[in-house]
């Protein structure tokens, strides 16, 4: 029940629709992910998903249902039968978004590690599932890490970032673009500032998840998590899907400069 109370802490007050105003229909926006974009529990604060902070962008009438998990690689996704589940849910008008690339390209741990080759391919599995659910399919590419050299921010994972690009142009899959616009954010941000977006606490300043302090370039603070999701909500709005007229991008709750100290959408 608690974490139940956090996540519903992000819902938006639903707007009154005006007397004979035709209500608009009830959508889905499944998320199959990592951590950047898991849903956390209050003992976890401030550690962020952008999958938590998406729904600040959307109209009542859509639903998250976000099926995103730490330290989940596309290979290990589909191994633990989470796309099989998704399978099991999806239905037509639901729009899937797809993000992988941070857990696969780990060589160092085999039961996560992806080839590219296996990547592409599994990619393809989740278009797969899509199309016969009859739901829209967005790939994003893997979100960036703060990875700075001689000041500038360095590509995330390119190797996989381009096998999504590919897998996108090939299918005529509507892509979004999250490695190259979080890059940019995070170099226009500039190695300092960008700290604040990620984990970077000393003791327990701030962070009552990481009561040693945490220093952490892949996951994200609240702050990091809302910026990233207005990056999403951008890209998502243009693509003309049936979600994308329910998708409002620079909501002040993603456009915060300052902490709220949870998920809040107010």
């Amino acid at each position: 029940m608690r974490a139940k109370a956090w996540l519903c802490a992000a819902l938006a007050v639903a707007a009154v629709p005006a007397i004979g105003a035709e209500a608009p229909p009830p959508l889905r926006l499944f998320i199959a992910s990592d951590s950047t974009a898991q849903d956390y529990k209050a003992d976890k604060y401030p550690q962020s998903g952008w999958g938590t902070m998406l729904r600040c962008a959307l109209k009542p009438n859509v639903t998250v249902e976000n099926r995103a998990i730490g330290g989940r690689s596309t290979n290990s996704f589909i191994r633990e039968g989470r796309l099989d589940k998704i399978a099991a849910d999806l239905r037509a008008g639901d729009t899937l978004l797809i993000q992988f690339g941070h857990n696969d390209q780990s060589i160092d741990k085999p039961e996560r590690y992806t080839t590219v080759e296996q990547y592409l391919a599994n990619l393809h599995r989740f278009l797969d599932v899509a199309k016969k659910a009859g739901a829209r399919a967005v790939i994003l590419t893997p979100v960036a890490r703060r990875d700075f050299k001689d000041g500038v921010e360095q590509q995330t994972y390119p190797l996989y970032a381009n096998a999504a690009r590919a897998v996108a142009r090939e299918t005529r899959t509507p892509l979004i673009d999250l490695g190259k616009r979080s890059e940019a954010m995070v170099q226009a941000l500039g190695e300092e500032r960008a700290a604040a977006y990620y984990l970077h606490y000393e003791g327990a300043a701030g962070a009552p998840g990481f009561p040693n302090g945490v220093h952490d370039n892949t996951h994200f603070s609240e702050l990091g998590a809302r910026h990233v999701a207005d990056l999403i909500a951008v890209d998502l709005k243009a693509l003309k899907l049936p979600v994308s007229k329910y998708v409002t991008p620079h909501v002040p709750a993603l456009t915060r400069t300052t902490p709220a100290g949870g998920p809040t959408c107010a």
